[in-house]
Formats: C-alpha cells, structure tokens, sequence
C-alpha cells in the first residue's frame, strides 16, 4: 500500500516509523530539518514541499496513492490537505485535528471536508486520561471484544508485593494471563519461574474485574470508580473534554482556569463540574481549596512545566494521584520519574490511533504498547487460522518467539486461555507480541 504522510512531526513520524515496515511510505513536510532527519532515520520516502499543494502531491505519487494521512499540527491545513487529495485522486483520507467541533461537524456529515476518518487529539487525549483513571497504578488501558477483555500495563514499584516473586505466586487471580514485563528495552514473555523486579512494567490481559483485582493489590491509588474527588487543572480543550467525560460517569469534578473568560465559558459548557477561576500553581489557593483531599488530579494546562509543578504541588499536599498532560514526548519518562504519576502524551496518543486504523492485518482492534516496541492485537479467528480447532499448546511451537495469547471470547463470554483450550471459528483472540514479530503471526493467525 503507498501512504503519503503530510506532516513530518512527532504525529507524522510515529506513524511513518509505524507503516515504513509494510508499506511504501512518503512524507511531505515544508520544514527542511523535518525531513533530513526523518530520510536519515526511517526507511521512506521524503519530499519537502506543501501538502495542500497540487504540484507537490502529484510529486507524491498522489495517482497511485492508496491512504494520504493529514497529520500537521494545524487543523485547517489538514482538512485541506484531504479535499485536495480527494480532488485529484480517489486514496482513503485520514485528518488529525485538535477542535472537537471540527470532529462533530464531520461526524454529521459523512465525508464531509473530504475526510473518510477523522482524529480528534483533545478528545482522544481526554478519553485516554479517564480511562487511566479508571485503574489505580495504570499507564495504560485498553479493551477488547466489546469490553470483555482489558488489557492493562503496570509498573512495578519497590513496596508492590509482587515485587521478588515468581509469576506463579503472583498469578492467585482467575481470569487473568500475565502477557508480558517490559523490562528496559526487553520485551520478555514470562513463565511460571519468572521473576518480578522493581521498575519492570508487567502486561496483564483479562476481565475487567480480574484486571482490576491485579491493580488493587499493586497500589492503594484511587480510580473513577472509588474516587469522592477529582480535580482538573487548566481549562484547555483536553481538559474541558476531559471533565465532560468525567460528568458522563457520574462525577461532578472541579475544573481550575486562571483565566476569566475562559473560566465563564466553561462554567457554562459544564454544567456538573464546579469551576473555580484561580492560578493552582498558588499553593495557598490548593490548600484553601482541601484540593490535597482529592484523589484524582489531571494538569490539563498549556505548559509542559506547570503541568509538572502542578503534580509535585497536587503530591505535596496529599493528592493520592496525578496525571498529566505532556506535549513534548521526550519529557513523559523524565515527568513520570521526578513528579507526574501518568504522563499522557497527545501526538502519540493520535499516532497510536491513526496507526491502529490504518493496518491492513484483519484485526478488529490493536493496541501499542511502549511506543510501538509491543503490540495486543485482536482478529476474528477464521478458517485458515492455525488456531481454528487445535489446543492451543499444540501450536505454539508453530507460532514466532514473543508471542502469547491473552484471551479468548466465544459468543461474549470469556475464555482464559490455557494449553487444552480449543480454539474455534469465529472465536475472538486477543494476542500479545513484540512488535518485530507482527508480519509472522499475522501470516499465520
């Protein structure tokens, strides 16, 4: 498949890194940097020109173009991006954008702007933060088969009582297969005799309440689920949709924005959130405010910095947990080591979407884990499936290195998968495996 990727930032060069391997990748960027640096570090094609220009699409190979995906950071270059791709040649159109008004016109009307699929950062965003929310310790969460099945990634801190044993004695939970540790830049498949260490980031793949039955004898830190308080700071659109989704689970949370105008407005777009207008990098107003009796705070501001300060303050006062906002990619491990419990990264995040959209394996849903380093995939099994009618333990030999399977579902129930499961048509399987391995399940899965 030939992809041209307009936009060569961290959205569009994750997403090239991401396709590169299967596909002929282009990326079209004005910025001559940009591009240098992409040609000398990924295996694609680059052109430094406009993306809303005709002459430089055709330069593209727009003609024999299968996907052109818009991911610069302006909304309206974007969406143009598409039309004149759709004007001059019939490929599928992807367009990133940040408004969420610009979602919900295009979601009324199919096509609209030229664009088959349309990702809204703030709103992903939004929906990633809540959903991290909802475990206590989490970095990350995703579910599978019409939310049967979650997937959940967890670190592995000094006090956990997981840490030093052996996966055996720490798998007392039904339901639940321990998928993978993530341990530096290792992606290791546990046995039975491994052991758990501090710092390693451990996958597990089960129900919903298995999941979250791990989660509670990790960390004694809030979810949504148990949560009296939850406080957003800053009135960004991340963090508007973010209380708006909040409200939507039945929470009534405190948003805090400095500004006046902005504070008004949101005052009336949420109507079950209580906003306070103040600076929350005002220690004096957090604690005037019980905010450190809280047990969820999001730093949804415009600065990767105060989201940080705002952390530390949010820990200092007894905040039992912070997630944070943060713009720049390369600071997420650095925030989460010296202040932000979770830090959620937008471009990837968007990346991670627009990527799991466009494989063209038939999987059903995808997930990436540790920026594309692992993946848990899931795919409708079919007749020329390896698994169709065998125990699973009869065809592991034939399936790669780095490869688990996590779950099965049949007519909506779960099945945890074990060496005399039979797996059937039409099951559903949710598989976990490193991301160098894809090409080679996917042949035979």
């Amino acid at each position: 498949m030939r992809v041209i990727v307009i936009g060569a930032g961290e959205v569009g060069t994750n997403i090239a890194e991401s396709l590169a391997t299967d596909h002929h990748v282009v990326v079209v960027d004005t910025d001559e940097d940009r591009i240098d640096a992409i040609t000398y570090s990924h295996d694609v094609l680059t052109i430094e020109g406009d993306g809303t220009s005709i002459e430089t699409l055709d330069e593209a190979g727009i003609q024999s173009a299968d996907m052109v995906i818009a991911s610069t950071d302006v909304d309206e270059t974007n969406i143009v991006v598409c039309g004149a791709a759709k004007a001059v040649a019939k490929p599928f159109t992807i367009a990133r954008v940040k408004q969420t008004k610009l979602l919900r016109t295009w979601e009324r009307s199919t096509g609209a702007f030229g664009v088959d699929f349309m990702v809204c950062s703030d709103l992903q965003t939004a929906e990633t933060i809540v959903s991290i929310a909802g475990l206590p310790g989490a970095r990350d969460v995703e579910t599978f088969a019409n939310g049967i099945v979650t997937m959940a990634e967890f670190e592995v801190e000094a006090e956990s009582p997981v840490a030093g044993q052996t996966v055996s004695e720490a798998d007392r939970f039904d339901s639940l297969t321990f998928a993978a540790i993530l341990r530096g830049d290792e992606v290791i498949i546990p046995r039975g005799d491994t052991v758990i260490r501090v710092g390693d980031d451990i996958v597990v793949i089960g129900t919903d309440a298995s999941v979250r039955s791990f989660a509670s004898t990790l960390t004694t830190a809030a979810t949504i689920d148990d949560a009296d308080e939850v406080v957003i700071v800053g009135g960004s659109e991340i963090g508007a949709q973010t209380a708006r989704i909040f409200e939507e689970h039945g929470f009534e949370p405190r948003l805090i924005e400095r500004d006046r105008d902005r504070a008004r407005e949101l005052a009336e777009r949420l109507p079950g959130t209580l906003v306070l207008r103040s600076d929350a990098t005002d220690i004096d107003f957090l604690v005037r405010e019980h905010v450190g009796e809280s047990d969820i705070v999001v730093a949804a501001l415009d600065s990767d910095e105060k989201n940080l300060l705002v952390a530390l303050l949010a820990s200092r006062t007894g905040v039992d947990r912070t997630i944070g906002v943060v713009q720049n990619a390369e600071y997420v491990d650095l925030f989460e080591t010296v202040g932000i419990d979770v830090g959620v990264n937008p471009r990837f995040v968007t990346a991670e979407e627009i990527t799991r959209f466009t494989r063209e394996q038939p999987t059903e849903n995808l997930a990436m884990l540790e920026h594309d380093r692992a993946e848990v995939l899931e795919f409708e099994v079919g007749p020329g499936s390896l698994l169709q009618g065998n125990r699973i333990r009869d065809v592991t030999a034939e399936l790669p290195d780095r490869v688990v399977i996590g779950a099965v579902t049949r007519e909506g129930e779960l099945i945890t998968p074990r060496g005399e499961t039979v797996v059937q048509e039409g099951d559903h399987v949710v598989v976990f495996l490193d991301t160098e391995v894809l090409d080679a399940v996917s042949a035979v899965l």
